[in-house]
């Protein structure tokens, strides 16, 4: 991922929230016999130093074709993400950009033991079912306890301890202010590039111009989404 200043994002916090909005990651292995890809679901568990690690599994015979555990693997975390028009800017003239936020992971998965597994799997189910309106949880009832420990042979649970990351938060911080209002006003119009959770990320991203407007959005949240950000231009 191309390193621009203004757009680096270093705070582990903010990775980790991220994580957990978009828990669905791609699992990528530069394996013996070329490049593997896998998508699964993950879990954030973070420390007091600041450290990340990963949890998830993966479905057999996916741990071999990754070659688990010989090998750093490269977790990819997609967030929102969207086409700005030029249009939208009050800076011309202007070529059009992709706002985006991503996290890239890298980290020697851990391959668990059958028990351990049996947990990360629970943790898994459970963190997804919990907003449901009748959650059914892994060990809810004797039923799905008894069919979640049969199935779970074809599974492989993983501990990622993530050795380093880069991460990108991309919402045009290198605008102006009027430029910045136009974007926004586009993205909650009606158009075909219209997106209101994108919109919603633009304002967090940049307090200084959004920071009393944005409704529901805590003032240490836009702080803190915009700490590691630096004041450069960039393309």
């Amino acid at each position: 991922m191309r390193h621009t200043p203004v757009f680096a994002l270093t705070d582990s916090a903010v990775v980790a929230q991220l994580i957990r909005d978009h828990p669905w990651a791609t699992l990528v292995s530069n394996t013996s016999e070329g490049l593997v890809a896998s998508h699964y679901p993950v879990l954030v568990e973070e420390g007091s130093d600041g450290s990340l690690t990963l949890l998830t599994h993966v479905g057999r015979p996916d741990e071999r074709l990754h070659e688990l555990g010989e090998h750093e693997l490269l977790v990819v975390i997609q967030g929102p993400h969207g086409y700005i028009s030029p249009g939208w800017y009050d800076e011309h003239p202007s070529v059009p950009t992709w706002n985006f936020v991503t996290a890239h992971l890298h980290g020697t998965p851990e391959l668990l033991d059958p028990a351990e597994n049996l947990r990360v799997l629970e943790q898994l189910v459970d963190h997804f079912e919990e907003r449901m309106p009748e959650p059914q949880l892994m060990r809810g009832t004797l039923e799905n306890s008894a069919y979640a420990d049969r199935i779970s042979a074809g599974t492989v649970g993983l501990r990622i301890p993530v050795e380093r990351f880069t991460a990108k938060l991309k919402m045009s911080q290198n605008r102006t202010e009027g430029s910045l209002r136009c974007i926004v006003a586009g993205l909650e119009g009606d158009g075909p590039y219209a997106s209101a959770e994108l919109a919603q990320h633009v304002r967090r991203a940049n307090p200084a111009v959004f920071g009393d407007e944005t409704p529901g959005l805590p003032r240490a949240t836009a702080e803190a989404a915009g700490a590691d950000l630096t004041k450069e231009t960039s393309g």
